[in-house]
């Protein structure tokens, strides 16, 4: 819009603004974009021709932040600051901000609305693998602790109760101490699942598509009908050193939430599995050079505010009847494998992510860490 406004690009140094890390956005009173510095070209993958005379809004197909709010600045001389913004372009790409925005004085413009963004994705993924580093050990150090306090008197409960069974003659009066023994059994199990398995599987190179269409076959037998299951593989993904029993439980779980997660969605239900390799990845702290993504995506209603913080903790669902395993469980068996899982959330769109690092036979012993 350099034309539409001279005056105000000749009041800005275009030299020194460039020079910024942080992208650097003028908006009228209209909030269509006067002025945009090179970082904010960067952001929003385009030139300064593009950008400039059209609404900040036509340029995003999502904002986790209301850009109305943008027109109190000018109406209530007030600054706005919100420092966990989630936009997503057109083209589908997705970035995490911080906005500050303030009113500003430029010769040439009535009202301006200056607006300072930083990209934080970087930050914001290492701050989640750290919390979920830190959950997965907080978790297990207390299941660890509970387990041994609930499985000593537990396994005294059931031997009494076997002894009993032994000595009743009623099948009437049997039933009562074979039901104590099953539920007994039960939680004996779910401690198991909590602590996760004792020792890693046996591994071997597997083609990661397999295992996927495995577990497809297995969650489209009760599909709902109005649920459309897609596939985005990427065919020149090599075959992974896996555990193919742990990576097929884990894919069960993820796809098994999004159904969960779909399951009052209203319209056409949408669920994608997708893989594609990655390149110099970073994974608690070490880098590797060559990554699987596994995605699974779905068009529910998204993660719940509440739960974001705690989402891999154990016992921790939304779901009313859930046992809040699930998660804990598949992060536990992708961290043998040395990889992570990321998740992605917002209304209509939820994506978790497994990062699982290429290793060979003899990369075994340092993923079981």
């Amino acid at each position: 819009m350099s034309a539409a406004n001279p005056v105000l690009h000749e009041n800005i140094n275009h030299e020194l603004v460039d020079q910024l890390t942080s992208a650097v956005l003028v908006l009228d009173k209209n909030l269509h974009v006067c002025f945009a510095n090179a970082a904010a070209d960067a952001i929003f993958s385009g030139s300064s021709r593009r950008l400039l005379g059209a609404p900040l809004e036509s340029h995003l197909r999502y904002s986790s932040f209301d850009l109305t709010l943008l027109r109190n600045i000018a109406l209530n001389q007030q600054s706005i600051s919100d420092s966990d913004v989630s936009w997503v372009f057109h083209d589908g790409k997705s970035i995490t901000i911080e906005l500050n925005a303030s009113i500003a004085a430029f010769k040439g413009l009535d009202t301006a609305i200056l607006i300072e963004l930083r990209q934080v994705d970087l930050i914001r993924r290492i701050n989640q693998e750290q919390a979920q580093q830190h959950q997965r050990e907080a978790a297990q150090q207390l299941v660890r602790g509970l387990a041994h306090e609930i499985k000593n008197p537990l396994g005294g409960i059931r031997g009494a109760a076997q002894l009993l069974n032994a000595e009743l003659q009623e099948p009437e009066q049997r039933e009562f101490t074979q039901l104590i023994m099953a539920q007994s059994d039960r939680l004996r199990n779910l401690v198991d699942r909590l602590l996760g398995p004792n020792r890693p599987s046996a591994r071997s190179y597997q083609n990661i598509h397999a295992v996927l269409q495995q577990v497809l076959d297995v969650v489209s037998v009760n599909k709902p009908e109005n649920l459309s299951i897609s596939k985005d593989y990427d065919p020149s993904l090599p075959d992974l050193y896996i555990s193919a029993d742990q990576i097929e439980q884990v894919c069960l779980n993820l796809l098994s939430n999004a159904l969960d997660a779909l399951a009052d969605q209203d319209g056409e239900r949408q669920l994608l599995v997708r893989t594609r390799v990655s390149h110099q990845e970073t994974i608690y702290g070490k880098r590797y050079r060559q990554c699987a993504l596994i995605c699974v995506q779905d068009n529910g209603p998204g993660v719940a505010a509440e739960l974001k913080d705690t989402l891999f903790y154990p016992l921790v669902t939304g779901r009313e009847g859930g046992t809040g395993l699930g998660l804990s469980i598949a992060q536990s068996l992708i961290h043998q494998h040395a990889g992570k899982i990321e998740v992605s959330s917002r209304p209509g769109h939820t994506e978790f992510t497994v990062v699982l690092p290429y290793l060979d036979d003899n990369a075994e012993e340092g993923a079981q860490g």
